[in-house]
């Protein structure tokens, strides 16, 4: 019911609907590539919602330090947001940081295998998924032992299971623990998200369906011209989205990118994302498709009230705007300014 809805989240929900209204606009973005340097960059975010947050920075200020204090301004608005909200949000929020745990913990994996320092790791990792026990990554040297040692106690416990029967940690390995991990995670946020029913049960299945279905024709594309066995990839796919289960079954057996193309045209809205993409230049590559098909979706979600889609699209569309943020501040830094304008808008 949307009053019973309002006794606990609506606060929440107007301050994450007040902050949506401090996304960058075209405008902004129209500001930010005509500016001739970083300190100029600077200078134009202070107009914004980000306002003096690069006050303290000398000049010339990196492009990695942008990167971090614009991530730093999401998970401080995240964090305030968590600590007010009660049961279900605050599992639903908990959801929200299983996917950057997998990210860090791969992330570790991958740096040890390369001999990294995990001090060296850990400040690569994003702040909304760490846990106590990162920094026993490196005494691992299989899954079973990374779960016992390090992961048992951590939410993201029971996705690791299904990662164990692998006898080694090596790169191959590695890619097929992610897309593993991804696979449980997306399709036990979906189950949670359905349980929970209402507006946030079809917001929130139209987003994780999408993500479901990206992930299954980046991880058929990507296995090209490796090892993974078309079996092997069928059991990556997350089985949540509108591919499943023919979509799926087709994408198993494809041996190249026109096959793939040939099973996205059986659904209209991946119809599109594939015809409109390329490599040559001047055209838009598959990954920005996905992402503007993404932008898209999650503007959507705030076009209803009273369900918990809104607070997952807010991260994915601030997620973006910082892609974009970077993208030109690299562009400004590297004096690269031919493909400036290759970001992409939300607004």
């Amino acid at each position: 019911m949307e009053y019973l809805f309002n006794v606990d989240n609506g606060y929440l929900e107007a301050l994450v609907r007040g902050f949506r209204s401090g996304i960058l606009t075209r405008a902004d973005y129209i500001n930010l590539v005509q500016c001739e340097t970083v300190e100029d960059l600077k200078v134009q975010l202070q107009a914004t919602d980000y306002g003096n947050f690069l006050q303290n920075e000398p000049s010339p200020i990196p492009v990695s330090v942008i990167d971090e204090k614009l991530r730093n301004h999401l998970v401080i608005e995240f964090h305030h947001i968590r600590n007010q909200c009660v049961k279900p949000l605050a599992t639903f929020l908990d959801y929200i940081t299983y996917g950057y745990m997998i990210d860090n913990i791969i992330l570790l994996i991958t740096g040890t295998l390369h001999q990294r320092q995990i001090s060296e790791l850990r400040k690569k990792c994003h702040p909304l998924g760490s846990f106590e026990e990162m920094e026993s990554v490196n005494i691992a040297g299989t899954p079973a032992e990374l779960y016992e040692a390090v992961l048992v106690d951590t939410p993201i416990a029971s996705y690791f299971k299904t990662c164990i029967s692998q006898t080694d940690l090596d790169e191959l390995h590695i890619e097929i623990i992610r897309n593993a991990l991804y696979k449980a995670y997306l399709e036990d946020f979906y189950r949670f998200c359905q349980n929970l029913g209402g507006t946030t049960a079809e917001v929130m299945g139209d987003i994780l369906m999408f993500e479901a279905d990206r992930r299954a024709f980046i991880i058929t594309i990507n296995s090209f011209g490796t090892e993974l066995t078309m079996d092997d990839r069928e059991k990556l796919y997350p089985t949540c989205g509108k591919l499943y289960p023919d979509g799926l079954t087709k994408l198993a057996k494809c041996e190249d990118y026109d096959q793939v193309k040939a099973v996205a045209d059986s659904y209209p809205e991946y119809a599109a994302i594939f015809a409109g993409a390329g490599t040559n230049p001047g055209e838009k590559t598959l990954e920005d498709k996905f992402f503007e098909k993404e932008v898209e979706i999650n503007m959507q979600s705030f076009m209803q009230q009273f369900h918990f889609g809104v607070f997952y699209s807010y991260m994915r569309l601030k997620e973006q705007e910082c892609r974009n943020v970077v993208w030109i501040s690299e562009c400004i830094a590297q004096r690269h300014r031919a493909k400036i304008d290759n970001y992409i808008p939300i607004f």
